[in-house]
This record gives C-alpha cells, sequence and structure tokens, in this order.
C-alpha cells in the first residue's frame, strides 16, 4: 500500500520496512537550489547560520523537485564566533568568541518562551502537507565548543571545567525549554546537529561525555517526545552506546571513510535507524551513473527490514553537480520500493 511520505519516514525511524526507501535532507545549501530550481544566478549563503533557510513554500518546491520526503525547519541558537565567507559563498565559524568568565556576558539567548520565536515555525507546521517536518537544531555541545572555539574548549575541559559547564548550561537550558514547545506543535522529527568527531575518532573522551555531556543532555531527551536523530560528522562510534542510552531513534549521516554504514547495520540495526550515507566525493566530482551505482548498492546492503533513509553523506552543499543530486533523487525512485529486489 502506498504509503505518504511523511508515513514513509515514520515506519523507517521504527526500523520497520515501509513502501519504499525513503530519502531524506537536512538541508540543501541555496546556491544549489538556485540552479535546480531555475531560480536565477546562484547567490551567496544566508548570512546567518542559525536562521532558516527558506520558506515553507520554497522548501517544498525544493522536496517536491528532488522528491524528498521531508522539509526542514532550523532554528538554532545563536553561536558566538567570528564568521567568514568561503569562495563559494558558504559562511564558516572562526574564532569563538568566548575565552574565560569575562567574556560570559556575550552570551545572551533568544527567550525560548518568546511566541515571537516560534511565528515562521508555526507556518512550516501549518502548511507541511504530507511532508514529514523535522526540526533541526543544536542541542548545546557544538554552539559551547564553536563559541570558545575547539582548542580552547578541548583545553578548558581539564584546566576551567567550570567555564565549560556554565557555557554548555546556559545552552542546554535554552534547549529544553524549545524542545518541549516545538515537540507540541506538530513536528514529525527532531534533529540535533552537534557535531562531535572527526574522521578518526571523538574530540574527546567517552568518560568525559558521559559525566559532562550526557546528564545534561538527558534533561533535553525528557521533553523530546518526537523520535529523534542525533547528526555528527565523523566517527562517533565510541559514543553510541550512550546515544542509545539517550533515546535516540536515529543517527546521521554515518560518514564515508569514518563510519562503516554496512557494519553499522549488522551490529546496530536492531536498535536504531540508520541515515545516510552516499558519497559526497560522488556527488561532487563523479558521474549520474555512478551515483546510481552508489544509490542502488547503499539500498541494496543497508535496506533490508526496513530502518533506512538514503541522505547524502552531510547535504547538499552548493558545490555538489546538480544532474549528480537528481541522479540521487532518481535511484532511490528506482531501486527503493519494498520487498527489494537487488
Amino acid at each position: 500500500m502506498r504509503m505518504s511520505a511523511r508515513e514513509r519516514v515514520l515506519t523507517a525511524l521504527h526500523r520497520e520496512e515501509p513502501d519504499r526507501v525513503p530519502y531524506c535532507e537536512l538541508s540543501v545549501d541555496r546556491p544549489l537550489a538556485q540552479r535546480l530550481m531555475g531560480w536565477g544566478e546562484p547567490v551567496s549563503q544566508a548570512t546567518n547560520l542559525e536562521a532558516n533557510p527558506y520558506t515553507v513554500e520554497e522548501a517544498k518546491a525544493i522536496a517536491a523537485r528532488l522528491k524528498l520526503d521531508n522539509i526542514s525547519y532550523v532554528l538554532r541558537a545563536p553561536v558566538y564566533a567570528h564568521k567568514h565567507a568561503g569562495k563559494d559563498g558558504r559562511l564558516f565559524y572562526g574564532e569563538g568568541m568566548i575565552k574565560s568568565e569575562d567574556d560570559l556576558e556575550l552570551l545572551q539567548l533568544p527567550d525560548p518562551f518568546d511566541d515571537a520565536l516560534y511565528a515562521e515555525a508555526e507556518r512550516f507546521v501549518q502548511n507541511k502537507g504530507d511532508y514529514a517536518l523535522f526540526f533541526v537544531t543544536r542541542i548545546g555541545l557544538f554552539p559551547t565548543m564553536l563559541s570558545m572555539g575547539i582548542e580552547n574548549f578541548c583545553l578548558a575541559l581539564y584546566d576551567n571545567r567550570p567555564l565549560v559547564e556554565t557555557i554548555l548550561d546556559r545552552y542546554c537550558d535554552w534547549s529544553v525549554a524549545v524542545a518541549e514547545r516545538v515537540c507540541q506543535m506538530g513536528f514529525d522529527v527532531f534533529i540535533s546537529t552537534d557535531d562531535m568527531a572527526d574522521k578518526k575518532t571523538t574530540f574527546f573522551s567517552p568518560a568525559i561525555f558521559r559525566d559532562l555531556v550526557a546528564p545534561r543532555y538527558r534533561r533535553v531527551a525528557e521533553k523530546i517526545t518526537l523520535p529523534w536523530v542525533i547528526h555528527s560528522d565523523g566517527n562517533v562510534l565510541p559514543f553510541l552506546d550512550q546515544f542509545l542510552q539517550l533515546g535516540i531513534s536515529g543517527l546521521h549521516p554515518i560518514e564515508k571513510g569514518a563510519m562503516d554504514i554496512r557494519r553499522m547495520k549488522q551490529e546496530y540495526g536492531d536498535r536504531l535507524c540508520l541515515l545516510g550515507n552516499v558519497d559526497l566525493n560522488i556527488l561532487g566530482m563523479g558521474t549520474p551513473q555512478e551515483v546510481d551505482t552508489e544509490v542502488r548498492e547503499l539500498i541494496r546492503d543497508v535496506g533490508p527490514g526496513g530502518g533506512y533513509i538514503v541522505t547524502s553523506g552531510n547535504s547538499l552543499a552548493g558545490y555538489l553537480k546538480p544532474e549528480n543530486v537528481l541522479a540521487l533523487s532518481e535511484a532511490v525512485q528506482k531501486y527503493g520500493s519494498y520487498p527489494l529486489h537487488l
């Protein structure tokens, strides 16, 4: 029986077989969307890395073009770091601004109890149609790291733990209130995007995660009543059991070259929905046929039994070839119907 996009995504997140493997993306860079949609010349990314990049009408138009099963709404707490633009117009975080207790006065977060903060989110909820609506945010770890600067953060874990705790508490307090509000609004999936690792391993030890991060994330988790997906680049395998104890439903993007999604399916597929991990190198430099093969093999190896959602290996960046992104979308339609015959 044909499912709606929302039903398809939620079935996969519950580790069951929907009618087809879902295809979702957390974000699509505006320069790529401009080319895909014929919206004129590519423009620079939005100047605010925490802001929602599209109206609900634009988000649905992009989803229809790419045959996505989701649309996303972004609301992130401000990061107190210098920002700079790359050659493609993308913004990147630079040096953190909060180096010591003297800088804490910079840390001013929007009122999470102000109805105005959720006005645009409400528009997405009211107009989401049949799509699965993702709420995309950061809980607190990554904003803390970025606001301090990653090197300074890592040193402070040992030299000034109280400063780290103070900043992390402020972000997590904000996230507790936001999570409670948005989970009552009509969103379908809660996505937290806190990077915690590079390709080799996590930024800090599992013991630090257990003692510093997990208790604060648990306070937020108590308010998350939707399926919860953690996004982190890199190899987060050392943290995975603790993620599961927090109650997550899915992991994204299981970065190629950092984690083996096929091994993950074997070892965690009974407890975790896997979202990923179409190779960005192929999407950026390969051919449509190579993309087709990549998607087919992922669906063949990770799709059986459900619990798999196809996504790019991070997000649809502005440098990707439009023809390859369209090939990704078409390959899901071509190969993803259950029962799989690959």
